[in-house]
């Protein structure tokens, strides 16, 4: 399984990004749980939100609810982070997960 993000990049405070990873491979399933870490610098990577395939049921990291969205769309096997209201806090390198899959990352600035 391949796992391609896509959507980073600087934006100031208060802006909005919407990330995109899209999964491949003949080993991947659409049923898998999808989902999105971050890893600030110096930090540890910490959970952001998942999806859920079998009841669609998102579930996010306190610090993100009611600012950002998880969706996901099976047929194209991809799963988007809408983010709203950024803050310098949300800076740091996003990794989507399919079942035990990493994708590679991409990066994310916020500038205050």
């Amino acid at each position: 399984v391949q796992l391609q993000a896509s959507g980073g990049g600087l934006v100031q405070a208060g802006g909005s990004l919407r990330l995109s990873c899209v999964a491949s491979g003949r080993t991947f399933s659409s049923r898998y749980n999808m989902g999105w870490f971050r890893q600030a610098p110096g930090k540890e990577r910490e959970f952001v939100a998942a999806i859920v395939w079998s009841s669609g049921s998102t579930h996010y990291a306190d610090s993100v609810k009611g600012r950002f969205t998880i969706s996901r769309d099976n047929a194209k096997n991809t799963v988007y982070l809408q983010m709203n209201s950024l803050k310098p806090d949300d800076t740091g390198v996003y990794y989507c997960y399919s079942n035990v899959y990493w994708g590679q990352g991409t990066l994310v600035t916020v500038s205050s």
